[in-house]
C-alpha cells in the first residue's frame, strides 16, 4: 500500500515538473529579448506582474540606472527564480510626427518575377520551356545568358539573342540564387522566342503612412511588406518612391471578403525614396515636409489592452480620428504585436472595419504612438492585427545604412 502511494506521489511529481518547466519555457519565450527605457524609468512589464529584475549581487539594477546605453539584464519570477537575460536600452523617449495620411507606392524590384505561365504552340507542338527547365511561381529571374534582367524588355531582348539555343537562367527562389538552363520555343503565333512564362518588374499601391522622423529624414508606413499580388511573394527592392495620393473611394470589408480603399495618384513628384521593404513596413528617406503631429513613442511595454484610436484616411488627402479597442497585446510575435478592433460606429459605417489601404494607420494611446494597423482579419473586418511603433522605430533606424539610401 505504501509502495503504491509512494509510486503515485512520484508520478505526481513528475508531472507537476513537467507542467513547471513547460510554463517557465512559454514564459521564456512570451518575454521581450529588448526593453526600451528613459533614464530613471523603472523597468516593469505590466503584462507579466511577477517578473521584474533579478535581485542580489552579480544583476545589473537597469530599474534606477540613469546613464543612457545599453544593458545586459536578468528577468525572475519575483525577481528571484532567473527566467530569461534580455537587453535594456535606456534612451531619451523618440518623438515622430504622426500623420495617418495616404500615400502612393511605386516600387521596382531585382529581377523579373514569374507571375504566371502560358503554353506555346510552335505549330508543330505545345511546350512550356519555362516549366520544363524547373523555374516555379514567385521565382525571380535575374539574368540570362549575358543579360541582366531587371525588367520585362531586357527578359524580351535576352531571349531573342539566345535565337534558340541554350541559355543560361539565374534566378532567386526564397532567398536563395540558383541556375538552371532553358531553351527558347519560338511562338508562331507571335512571331517570335518566348519561354512561357509571365514576369512582372513593377508593383504600385495605396497604404498609409505612419510616421515621419524629421532630424534623421525618414519615413514609415504599412507595418508590413508590398508583396505581389499573385505570388504573395515579398517584392525584392530594386529602387521605389513615394507620391501623393488622395483616396477616392472604398469597398466595405465583409466577413470573408476584405474591404480596400481606392487612391488616385497625385502627379508624378517624389515625396521619398524607399529604401527598405521589410516584413514591418516600408522606410526611406524623405523628399519633402509632410503634414502631422509630433508625439512621443510608447516603449512596447507600456502598451496596454483598452481604448485607443487610429488616425486613418477614408477620403481626400486628411485623416481623421477613430475609436478602437486594443483587446490583445503580445511581445512573441515580432509582426503582429496587437489585436485591434474599431469600435467607431462612422467608420464601421465607412468601411466595414479595417480594409486594405488603411496599412500604416497611426494607433494611438495615452497620448502617445503605440503603433500602426497592419492586417485585417479576414473573417471579421472589425478587427486587424497592429505592430509595436517601437519596433518600426528601430527599423526606421537602419535607412542610413542600405545601398539605396547611400545612393
Amino acid at each position: 500500500m505504501k509502495d503504491r502511494r509512494r509510486r503515485r506521489l512520484g508520478i505526481a511529481a513528475v508531472y507537476l515538473a513537467a507542467a513547471f518547466f513547460t510554463a517557465l519555457g512559454w514564459l521564456w519565450s512570451s518575454l521581450p529579448a529588448e526593453i526600451w527605457l528613459e533614464p530613471e524609468q523603472p523597468l516593469t512589464l505590466p503584462r507579466f506582474g511577477w517578473v521584474e529584475p533579478l535581485r542580489g549581487v552579480g544583476s545589473r539594477n537597469v530599474a534606477s540606472t540613469r546613464a543612457v546605453g545599453s544593458y545586459q539584464t536578468t528577468l525572475a519570477l519575483g525577481g528571484w527564480l532567473p527566467v530569461r537575460r534580455v537587453r535594456a536600452v535606456v534612451t531619451p523617449r523618440p518623438e515622430v510626427k504622426v500623420c495617418g495620411t495616404p500615400f502612393g507606392v511605386k516600387m521596382f524590384s531585382e529581377g523579373a518575377l514569374i507571375v504566371g505561365f502560358s503554353d506555346l504552340h510552335t505549330g508543330q507542338d505545345t511546350v512550356n520551356p519555362a516549366k520544363q527547365a524547373g523555374l516555379h511561381l514567385g521565382d525571380r529571374v535575374v539574368r540570362m545568358g549575358g543579360t541582366s534582367t531587371q525588367s520585362n524588355e531586357e527578359v524580351s531582348a535576352a531571349l531573342a539573342a539566345a535565337q534558340g539555343g541554350a541559355v543560361e537562367v539565374i534566378f532567386v527562389r526564397h532567398g536563395e540564387q540558383r541556375r538552371t538552363v532553358m531553351t527558347p520555343a519560338w511562338d508562331s503565333a507571335a512571331g517570335q522566342w518566348r519561354a512561357g512564362m509571365w514576369v512582372r518588374d513593377s508593383s504600385a499601391g495605396v497604404g498609409t503612412l505612419t510616421f515621419v522622423d524629421e532630424k534623421a529624414g525618414v519615413f514609415a508606413g504599412l507595418g508590413h511588406p508590398i508583396s505581389d499580388s499573385d505570388t504573395g511573394e515579398s517584392v525584392a527592392l530594386r529602387r521605389g518612391e513615394i507620391v501623393a495620393c488622395s483616396i477616392v473611394g472604398c469597398t466595405g470589408g465583409t466577413a470573408g471578403s476584405p474591404g480596400e480603399l481606392k487612391g488616385k495618384f497625385l502627379g508624378s513628384h517624389a515625396l521619398g525614396s524607399i529604401c527598405i521593404n521589410g516584413e514591418n513596413g516600408v522606410y526611406g528617406t524623405t523628399r519633402t515636409a509632410f503634414e502631422g503631429r509630433t508625439l512621443p513613442v510608447a516603449f512596447a511595454q507600456e502598451v496596454e489592452t483598452g481604448e485607443a484610436e487610429i488616425w486613418t484616411t477614408t477620403q481626400g488627402e486628411t485623416p481623421r480620428t477613430y475609436r478602437v479597442r486594443i483587446e490583445k497585446v503580445r511581445d512573441a510575435d515580432p509582426c503582429r504585436n496587437m489585436v485591434v478592433r474599431v469600435t467607431d460606429p462612422e467608420l464601421l459605417a465607412k468601411t466595414g472595419g479595417i480594409v486594405q489601404g488603411m496599412s500604416g494607420s497611426p494607433i494611438l494611446q495615452n497620448g502617445r504612438l503605440v503603433g500602426a494597423v497592419t492586417h485585417v482579419l479576414v473573417n471579421d473586418p472589425a478587427r486587424g492585427y497592429g505592430i509595436f511603433a517601437q519596433t518600426m522605430l528601430k527599423q526606421a533606424a537602419n535607412v542610413s545604412e542600405t545601398p539605396t539610401a547611400a545612393g
